[in-house]
Formats: C-alpha cells, structure tokens, sequence
C-alpha cells in the first residue's frame, strides 16, 4: 500500500495563515416558476437566504474542515457585511482577527439568485457583485502586514489567495513572500488571472489552472493542450518565477506538477460526476497547504488535492469538505488501483480511518481454502453489520499445520483472488499464526464475527474486542456446507 495511506492516518492538526482577498457568497434561494407581465424576465420568489465565507475565506473555511488552525489576513469593508463575514469565519473557528476594515471600500459580495426548477434541481439564474479592485492603500498595507507578521512564527504554512480585488499587491504578495521564506515556511499561490505573476516571484509553489497559466506566459493556447505544451507552460513559470514548484491544474484530466531540476509528473484524478466547479481551486490550494503541512511530498499533496476537488465538484455550491471524506476517497481509489490484500499494519490505518469517521469496523477470519455458498453467507451477514469489513486468511503454511499437508487445495494467492472480487469483503490479511489473536490486537475491530458453530467463549480473540467495547456475533450457517465435505465429496466421486 502506498506510503501515503500511512501518512493519512496520521494526519496532525496543523496552523495555516491565509492572506488574500476575502468576500461574502449570498445564495439567495428560491421557485423560479414564472416571467414578469411586462418582459420576458424569470421571477425569483425567494425561499431562504445564505451566508457563506467566499474567496480567501472560503479556503479558510477548506483548511479548517481539513483540521487546520486559521488566520485570516485581509481587508473588508466597514459595513453589516463585514461583520457577517466575520462572524461566519469564528463560526467555523476560522481567527478573523487580521482582517482590516476599510471605510473607504465596501465587503466584496457575489449575491447569487439560484432558482428551483420544477422544484428539483437549483439552477444559478444570474450574479450581482458589490466590490473594489482598487489596491488597498499604504495605510491598510501597513496593518495587514504587522497582523502577518505576529502570526508569522505560529504558521505551519503561508497561503496568497489573489483574486485581484486590490488586497494582494505586489508590495503586500512580496513582503508576505520574503517574510515568511525567512522564516523556513511554504508559502503556496493561488493566482489571479492576470498577465503579470512578477508579484509572486520567489514563492514555493503556484496553482494556476491552464488558462490562468497561458495568459500569465504569453504562451499561446494549444488546441490539443498535450503534454508538451502543459511542460512548456510549468516550465516557464518555474524558471521565470523563481519557484520549487508549479501544480499546474487541467480539469478532468488531473494536474501536472513540475518541481525545479525534476521531470513533470502528470497525476490522474478520478473520473466524477460534475455538478459545481466553485470553490474546486480554493479546495486544491487549502488541500495542498494540508499536505505540504503534514509532510507529503509534492506528488502526494497533488494526489491528496485531486481527490478533494473532484469531491468538491460532485456538490452545488461551496462547502467545505472535511478531512475525513477525503481520506475514506482516497482509500477506496487505492483500493481499485492495489486490490484489496493488505499488511497487518495497512488494514489498522484503513480501519482507523473508518473508526475516525464513525463507521464500525467488522472482522472475520478463516481458511476459505473451497469458496462455497456457506462462505458467501458468513460474509454477506458479516459486512451487513457493519460498514467496514476485514477478512483475516490462514497462510499455506498455517492451514497445513491445522488440516494437514494435502491442505489447502488452493494457494493464499487464488484464495486472496477469490476473496478479492467478492462484494462484502472491503480488506483482506492473510497471517501466519495458528489463531488471528494477533491480528485482532492490531486492528482493533468494533465487531467480531465467527460462525453459529462456535460458543463465545471458544471464539479466539472474544474477550479482547469485548474489553475496548466490542461485542461478538454468532450468525447462522448454511447446514452442510463445508470445505471438508466438498473435498470428501471430490473424492468420493
């Protein structure tokens, strides 16, 4: 299993300072089920109102779901709707204490009219947007700056989130650069669309998507988009821009990371279904910050990016999507990608995962050396009492010291094939001891599971999954099947 499975489950909480241009997203809800008398103009009747952090907020609002420590750097207006950004921010225990109020501008607000069509499906209908771009002035540059610099030293990790509404200047972005490289912290971007990236020369790393990326070059768009085309793009901003890293984001087609004096890796994402691309760039930087934070190498942080984004796209509008979503994602990926077998350790991070988000962990063990209706139905009832389960298998080398040496029939290899390709079976170990004792220690799970068969106090491992909490099944068998009377029966014949 790969490294990062590891990794992820021990993910630490971490600090992210987040500067950049901070708005309010109004989703005004509501039936769109008519058009004025006097023009061809659709009526909204409105239902109910939302407030959502948007912007370098809403990467804020991404870090704290993916279990950061946040502040915020930025400037609002002086207004009612500063004080709801505000407030929504503490909500989510996002520290909004860096956010400079400017009388002189008001609080960038997108108010979204998002219609019900045939009551089913929220339609966005049209956007109305109250802002500045005009750069903040010296005075509101100084205040900001001396917000970053008290937070600087607690930071894990620095964020420029720019969406050219006038607080990421070149002064700001290059102070918050130089600062926080002194420092020994990353600091990872989220560019404009803009044809100047002077502004954020000496960074990590930087986040553009395609055409961010061609219009910030000069590099004229390519049709077909390859390969050669997307280096060429990386590769330039890179050496231009001074950085460790570009991660160079292509939609559907994943993202291609280039690190400086390496070769580009292009990183596949899932494929999904598409429903919102909002927020998908604001998920890809708070994920990439979570990563870097947690000690993922590049590679890993884009994966670990990808996966959340594309969760984030299956969802109308901006949400946050908590670490351990994203965890259970990319879990269940690898699982497609490696199959299902697993080390000893491997199914204890997997199994941890599921606890973390609240699912119960269920364990059986045996042989299936013959795989007959009575197995399907031991693992049927098994997984129906949980949401996760585990399947310890005697090795070769087991089986023959507790039935013999013309057993098993079948190879730990076949019968972890088998096991493999059957439905309830989430994880598979196979262990060499006489008894899976050792395995249950490990694992830990919530429930444990042995045929009608047994009493429970013959089931091996009973009394320890007890003693954290867990109880023991018996659940009925199928009468007269068996590996045994299969053999017998073969042989017979």
């Amino acid at each position: 299993m790969p490294t990062i499975l590891s990794k992820l489950a021990h993910w630490r909480p971490f600090n992210a300072l987040v500067v950049g241009d901070f708005m309010l997203d109004q989703l005004v809800y509501g039936d769109a089920e008519r058009l004025t008398a006097d023009a061809p103009v659709p009526v909204l009747a409105v239902r109910r109102t939302e407030q959502i952090p948007g912007g370098a907020a809403n990467v804020c609002m991404d870090l704290a779901a993916l279990h950061a420590n946040v502040r915020a750097i930025g400037v609002t207006g002086a207004d009612p709707e500063a004080n709801l950004l505000r407030n929504e921010l503490a909500k989510s225990g996002v520290d909004p204490s860096g956010l400079i109020a400017d009388a002189q501008r008001p609080t960038t607000v997108k108010r979204n009219l998002i219609g019900l069509a045939q009551h089913r499906h929220p339609q966005k209908m049209f956007r109305v947007d109250y802002e500045s771009r005009e750069p903040v002035p010296e005075a509101i540059v100084a205040r900001m700056l001396a917000a970053f610099d008290s937070a600087l030293q607690w930071a894990d990790v620095v964020a420029i989130e720019d969406y050219a509404k006038g607080a990421c200047t070149e002064e700001v972005c290059q102070a918050v650069i130089r600062r926080a490289r002194a420092a020994g912290k990353e600091v990872l971007i989220d560019p404009a669309l803009t044809r100047d990236y002077t502004r954020y020369r000496g960074a990590t790393a930087i986040t553009p998507n395609r055409t961010e990326a061609e219009l910030a070059t000069g590099i004229r768009t390519h049709d077909n988009a390859d390969a050669a085309h997307n280096r060429s793009l990386a590769h330039k901003l890179v050496d231009t821009l001074n950085l460790d890293a570009v991660v160079l984001t292509l939609d559907k087609h994943g993202a291609m990371l280039l690190e400086r004096n390496a070769e580009p890796v292009t990183v596949p994402t899932v494929a999904r279904q598409v429903y919102d691309v909002t927020g998908a760039g604001d998920m890809v930087l708070a994920a990439m910050m979570a990563a870097r934070a947690n000690n993922f190498d590049w590679e890993e942080s884009v994966r670990f990016a990808n996966a959340a984004a594309g969760l984030e796209v299956e969802i109308f509008g901006v949400k946050p999507i908590p670490f351990e979503r994203v965890h259970q994602s990319m879990i269940a990926e690898l699982r497609k990608q490696f199959g299902k077998q697993r080390t000893t350790d491997e199914a204890a991070v997997e199994a941890a995962a599921a606890r973390r988000e609240g699912k119960r962990v269920v364990f059986t063990n045996g042989c299936f050396d013959i795989i007959h209706a009575g197995h399907i139905s031991l693992l049927q009832k098994a997984r129906a009492l949980g949401d996760m389960l585990i399947v310890g298998v005697n090795s070769d080398d087991s089986i023959r010291r507790l039935k013999g040496q013309d057993r098993p029939v079948h190879a730990e290899r076949d019968r972890v094939t088998v096991l493999g390709a059957l439905e309830p079976v989430d994880v598979i170990v196979v262990f060499s001891d006489d008894t899976p004792i050792s395995l249950i220690q490990t694992i830990k799970p919530d429930i444990l599971v042995k045929g009608a068969d047994y009493t429970k106090d013959r089931v091996v491992g009973g009394d320890l999954v007890e003693s954290w909490g867990g109880r023991v099944e018996l659940v009925e068998l199928l009468e007269g099947r068996s590996t045994t009377r299969s053999i017998d029966r073969i042989r017979a014949r």
